[in-house]
């Protein structure tokens, strides 16, 4: 169940509390992001976050997808999660509706390398084929095999700018990490909002914070939104502080 901390824990209908929320830009898509971590800064546990992740992280990780247009991820969280195509119910479905959203966000995935099994679940369902965002030059062997499962589009950018700029048509692009496709967006400034979910949980290991790099100069200011809490873990929502002016 989730309360809102700032309403005596009152219980919250996390749709409702999504769609409410501004995610809007003039000059390019609003992009957000939601990634998960313990404590002590992990992003993952014996190589995946599914350890990390309880029931309410799942939930509002389905339903924070039914605000989005296009849901971005890299190579390495697919396979490491074996991620599925994307799922809406019939209440994400009919909010999308009334917000003016098509039925199903986008599945975007980005990979330099192709290193994607054609076979693997995120290419299992032909109504929704993910697209595929790759460089020039790639395997032309790993290019043909997975275009029978995916649109696959070659970019001659993939910083973050090349990224969101391909994807301009998007109103909200909602990227699920892992760091290294984090890092790649922030250093470029593409952000407006982070969703940590923080797992009451100690991890150690040498797993990566949810974004690393070079030092951004300046760095972005954020600013505290939300704060719900779950059974166990705690949400919080950041928006940069430079969208409120």
């Amino acid at each position: 169940m989730f309360r809102n901390l700032e309403a005596a824990g009152d219980p919250i209908d996390i749709l409702e509390m999504l769609f409410s929320e501004k995610r809007e830009r003039a000059d390019r898509p609003w992009v957000m992001f939601n990634m998960v971590e313990s404590v002590d800064g992990g992003t993952a546990v014996d190589g995946g976050a599914s350890a990390l992740n309880d029931a309410d992280d799942r939930a509002l990780f389905l339903a924070m997808r039914a605000v989005a247009d296009v849901v971005l991820m890299g190579a390495e969280t697919i396979r490491s999660e074996s991620m599925g195509p994307v799922r809406m119910s019939e209440e994400m479905r009919r909010r999308r509706t009334h917000a003016g959203l098509e039925g199903v966000p986008k599945m975007v995935i980005l990979t330099r390398s192709l290193s994607l099994d054609p076979n693997a679940r995120v290419f299992s369902d032909p109504d929704e084929r993910p697209t595929i965002l790759t460089g020039n030059g790639v395997d032309q062997d790993r290019l043909d095999a997975l275009s029978k499962v995916a649109d696959v589009a070659q970019i001659d950018n993939l910083d973050g700018n090349g990224i969101v700029a391909h994807l301009s048509a998007a109103r909200v692009i909602l990227c699920e990490g892992g760091p290294t496709i984090n890092s790649v967006l922030m250093a470029a400034g593409m952000v407006d909002e982070i969703n940590i979910t923080m797992s009451p949980m100690l991890a150690l290991g040498e797993s990566r914070r949810i974004a690393f790099g070079e030092p951004l100069q300046p760095p972005i200011d954020m600013r505290l939104d939300r704060i719900v809490s779950g059974d166990r873990s705690l949400f919080l929502r950041y928006v940069r502080a430079s969208a409120d002016s």
